[in-house]
C-alpha cells in the first residue's frame, strides 16, 4: 500500500504526517495531499514538498463529492485529518462542524468504497470520551460521552465509519489521540498561542484556575503511531494514542514562561469555557501491545524544541496572526477577556 490520500494535509498534524512519509528520500510513498485551505490550512506548511515528484496537492473540500471522487482514484490508503477542530468555534457556531466532520466523512467513505481503498484511517480525538474524574484512563471501550458540538461531531463520524465497517465490510480503523503539540500548530491552541503571545509582549490567557489536565503527545509520536496503525492495525478497530504525560494547563504555562524568561505577571486568568472538560488521560496499552508502537519524545525536551521552532519561524506565525484569525477573535471574545483552546 504505497499510494496515500492525506486529507487536511495542510493543517498541523496533516503536514507533519506528510513530512514523516516523505522525510526519507528513498521512501516510495506517493502522497496526494488534499486540503480546502480554510483558516487553519496553510499551504506554506507543505512548501518543502512542492517540487517532490512523490507529492501532489489538491485544493478542494471533502464535502465536494466530485472532487473527492477524482482524488480517490488509484489510492491504496486514505488518512482523514480534515476536520473543524476548535472547541470554542463549535460553541459559537456548530454548523461547519456538522458539515465537515460528519457529512464530509460520509462523502470520503462512500468514495473510498467505490474505489476499493484498502485502508481508511479516521483521525479522531480523546474528546469523544468526555471528561474523566481524578482517576482512571480512557480505553477503547470507554462509553462515548462528548460534551461539545466539536466532540459530538467527531463521535458521530467515528460511529458512522464503524457502522460502514459492520454493514459493508468497509476497511476502516479509528485512532483517538490526546492533545498534540509541536511545529506548525495553528496559534489558537494553548502552546503556540502562549508562546507567540509572549514573543509579542502580550499576556497569556489561562482558563479559570488552570487546573485542567490533558495528556500531551508530540505530533511526531502521533504521526508515527498513525503510520503504525496503517501498516498493522485491524479493520473495524479503534486504537488510542497517548504518551502517559498528564499535565495541568497552569504547569505548562509556567514552563513556557520559564523558557522565555518571563515571570508570572504575564498570566491572566479568564472566564472558563462553557462545559469545559476537566481531565483527559489516554490508555494506549492496546496500541503498544498489539502494534508495537511507543511514544519516544520526552515532554520537556519536546516542549523546548517546539518553543525554539516558534522562535525561529516568526514569519510563519506572524502571517497567521492577522486577518481572519484576528477577525474571529474579535467576534468571539470582543465582549470579554480572550481565552484559548487547550484541546
Amino acid at each position: 500500500m504505497k499510494s496515500i490520500l492525506v486529507t487536511g494535509a495542510a493543517g498541523f498534524i496533516g503536514c507533519n504526517f506528510v513530512r514523516l512519509l516523505l522525510a526519507d528520500t528513498n521512501s516510495d510513498w506517493q502522497v496526494r495531499a488534499y486540503d480546502a485551505l480554510t483558516y487553519a490550512g496553510n499551504l506554506a506548511n507543505l512548501a518543502d514538498f512542492q517540487q517532490d515528484k512523490r507529492f501532489t496537492f489538491i485544493k478542494a473540500d471533502i464535502c465536494d463529492p466530485k472532487a473527492v471522487d477524482t482524488a480517490m482514484e488509484e489510492m491504496d490508503v486514505v488518512v482523514n485529518f480534515a476536520a473543524e477542530s476548535h472547541v470554542d468555534r463549535s460553541i459559537l457556531s456548530a454548523g461547519d462542524f456538522i458539515r465537515t466532520n460528519i457529512e464530509g466523512v460520509r462523502v470520503l467513505a462512500e468514495a473510498a468504497m467505490k474505489h476499493k481503498v484498502k485502508r481508511f484511517l479516521q483521525v479522531s480525538t480523546d474528546e469523544v470520551y468526555g471528561s474523566l474524574g481524578k482517576t482512571g484512563l480512557f480505553t477503547e471501550t470507554t462509553p462515548l460521552a462528548p460534551n461539545s458540538p466539536y466532540s459530538a461531531s467527531k463521535t458521530s463520524a467515528d460511529l458512522l465509519l464503524l457502522a460502514y465497517h459492520r454493514t459493508f465490510g468497509f476497511p476502516v480503523v479509528v485512532t483517538r489521540c490526546s492533545n498534540n503539540y509541536g511545529p506548525y500548530q495553528f496559534p489558537e491552541k494553548l502552546i503556540p498561542l502562549f508562546v507567540t503571545n509572549l514573543l509579542e509582549g502580550k499576556k497569556v490567557p489561562v482558563y479559570g484556575d488552570g487546573m485542567q489536565i490533558r495528556d500531551w503527545i508530540h505530533v511526531d509520536d502521533h504521526c508515527r503511531a498513525i503510520l503504525t496503525v496503517i501498516k498493522k492495525g485491524l479493520d473495524g478497530e479503534v486504537y488510542n494514542i497517548g504518551s502517559e504525560n498528564e499535565q495541568y494547563n497552569i504547569n505548562i504555562t509556567k514552563l513556557i514562561l520559564k523558557h522565555l524568561g518571563k515571570d508570572e505577571s504575564y498570566i491572566e486568568h479568564v472566564t472558563d469555557r462553557l462545559g469545559h472538560d476537566r481531565r483527559y488521560a489516554i490508555d494506549s496499552t492496546k496500541t503498544k501491545q498489539q502494534l508495537g508502537w511507543q511514544a519516544q519524545v520526552d515532554f520537556e525536551e519536546g516542549l523546548r524544541q517546539t518553543i525554539e521552532w516558534y522562535l525561529s519561524n516568526k514569519p510563519w506565525w506572524s502571517a497567521i496572526k492577522t486577518g481572519e484569525y484576528l477577525d474571529y477573535y474579535e467576534k468571539q471574545y470582543g465582549h470579554r477577556e480572550r481565552v484559548v483552546d487547550d484541546g
